[in-house]
């Protein structure tokens, strides 16, 4: 039997598309930013890339959208970091530096550090 294909993931970044973030460009985000995670090659599919984005519903923090939260290997533990008001530049210095093993960037972070 066939097995569907596997990426390693690295970080798995999760933007809210719920209401009140898409009302603020959380859509249009998503989609400038996955352009730019092929681009630059750090997409989970592409060479060497081994970063997901995935859409998701409310993140709880609608009011400073758009939000995402991420999930990522630390020291070989599981780690998370939210993130609110993020633009297309914040949201790539975060996909950035998880990629490269970085501690997550505390630029609109919003959970505890």
């Amino acid at each position: 039997m066939e097995q569907p294909l596997y990426f390693p993931t690295r970080v798995h970044l999760l933007v809210c598309t719920g209401p009140s973030c898409t009302r603020v460009g959380s859509r249009e985000l998503f989609a400038r930013v996955w352009k730019r995670l092929e681009d630059e090659n750090i997409a989970y599919y592409s060479s060497g890339g081994n970063v997901r984005l995935t859409e998701t519903g409310c993140l709880g923090a609608c009011s400073f959208g758009p939000n995402m939260t991420c999930y990522y290997t630390e020291n070989g533990a599981l780690r998370e970091a939210w993130y609110s008001s993020l633009d297309e530049d914040s949201f790539m210095n975060v996909a950035r530096a998880l990629q490269q093993g970085r501690p997550a960037p505390v630029e609109h972070r919003y959970d505890k550090r």
